[in-house]
């Protein structure tokens, strides 16, 4: 008789150890497919929430250094004066659009040995005969030592404590030092620029906070309550989304009045911008919590005696992190690229509050542009810098947020 037994089951929940030798055609694999090459899947199944969704955060190496750009931009933000060599509004008027200057780190003496001494060179001005306007030129004789931490123009830090260091600057603060460049009133466009990350970025920030809190909020009781309160929320958002957003901005930007503090109009620009960017997270917060607000975990918090507003914000609102983290680092570029477009029509922030956008309010006119194109290049990068950052960040965030997802 043939014989049919049948053969011990074997279970794929038991791992082989090293130097055990599995039979020919063995196809059982782990139970747990590791996240990462190399992973413990035993350390993996236990892990909380939040190990997991760093694991999966720091193997997207371009959201990464996305990140650390971002944190870069805002750690120049907020030292912004220390790290600006010059004042922002310090005038040279002898050097208008004067080029950038390299840093050169050594020098030629006279018997023709290099010696090392970080420098930048001079200018030399020439007059066009024909035109009789001034242009300048670098003057390689002419040197200017620089270095670190150096005495330059005095500025409270942070508006609190008076100090006259500078990370980078001339030796001799009467010396020009121009790396990026002046502009029309001979004003360094690098300390400029920086000056000019506190506040788009800042917008960004401040903007996105606002818009976040209030299309979280409606957009969950729009989902949890449904009824009159969910016909409420929708046809505000479908007016809201119906009006034409540039020209909005440019009206309510328009009725500003010119008699404003410059801080004034810092918070009106930001509330103008965030006020317009709440709608399609209200209705991504409406549409997931239509889906689970009848799941099983939301029955049992509520047969527990959990509160309705537990319920939404402790039970339901977690796990739509993924969709609040997608919305709201797309959301930051596009409050940036808005009070850069407004700053630039001269409808948003005015001088003396310094922005990328009221840098690139003296890139308007095509010959500006030709003679000094550092105006228009390097506030332009950083904008193209930040948003770039922002979006691979929140792509990053966004697929980390579900550290089981493919």
């Amino acid at each position: 008789m043939t014989d049919m037994s049948i053969p011990p089951t074997l279970d794929p929940l038991v791992l082989p150890r090293d130097g055990d030798e599995g039979a020919p055609g063995d196809e059982t694999g782990p139970a747990i497919s590791p996240l990462r090459p190399g992973s413990d899947p035993a350390k993996l199944a236990v892990a909380g929430q939040w190990t997991l969704i760093r694991r999966r955060f720091l193997r997207n190496r371009v959201a990464v250094v996305a990140g650390v750009v971002v944190i870069l931009l805002y750690l120049v933000g907020v030292f912004a004066e220390f790290l600006a060599p010059t004042s922002p509004s310090a005038a040279q008027p002898r050097f208008t659009y004067a080029p950038p200057q390299d840093i050169s780190l050594f020098v030629t003496e006279p018997d023709g040995s290099r010696r090392f001494l970080p420098h930048v060179s001079g200018y030399k001005s020439e007059v066009d005969p024909e035109s009789l306007r001034r242009t300048f030129t670098i003057d390689e004789e002419a040197v200017i030592p620089i270095g670190f931490f150096v005495e330059g123009a005095p500025y409270k830090m942070w508006g609190l404590i008076p100090m006259d260091t500078h990370l980078v600057g001339p030796l001799d603060p009467t010396q020009p030092m121009n790396l990026l460049g002046t502009d029309s009133l001979g004003r360094d466009l690098l300390s400029r620029l920086i000056h000019g990350t506190r506040i788009s970025m800042s917008i960004g920030l401040i903007g996105v906070a606002s818009s976040l809190l209030i299309g979280v909020v409606l957009g969950a009781l729009s989902g949890y309550y449904g009824g009159w309160t969910d016909l409420l929320v929708q046809r505000v958002i479908e007016v809201i989304s119906a009006m034409p957003t540039v020209p909005l901005w440019l009206g309510l930007a328009a009725a500003i009045p010119l008699t404003w503090s410059p801080l004034k109009v810092y918070f009106i620009i930001t509330l103008i911008v965030s006020l317009l960017a709440w709608t399609s997270l209200a209705r991504e917060v409406r549409g997931r919590l239509l889906a689970l607000k009848n799941e099983d975990f939301v029955t049992a918090a509520k047969l527990d005696g959990s509160s309705e507003r537990r319920v939404i914000f402790r039970h339901i609102l977690p796990s739509l992190t993924s969709h609040i983290l997608a919305v709201v680092t797309l959301a930051i570029p596009t409050m940036i690229v808005a009070e850069t477009a407004l700053s630039f029509l001269g409808i948003g922030l005015k001088a003396p509050v310094v922005s990328w956008g009221v840098l690139l309010q003296d890139a308007q006119t095509v010959r500006t542009v030709a003679t000094a194109p550092w105006l228009l290049v390097w506030p332009a990068g950083a904008v193209v810098l930040a948003v770039l950052s922002f979006n691979f960040l929140g792509d990053g965030m966004r697929d980390a947020a579900d550290p089981y997802g493919h």
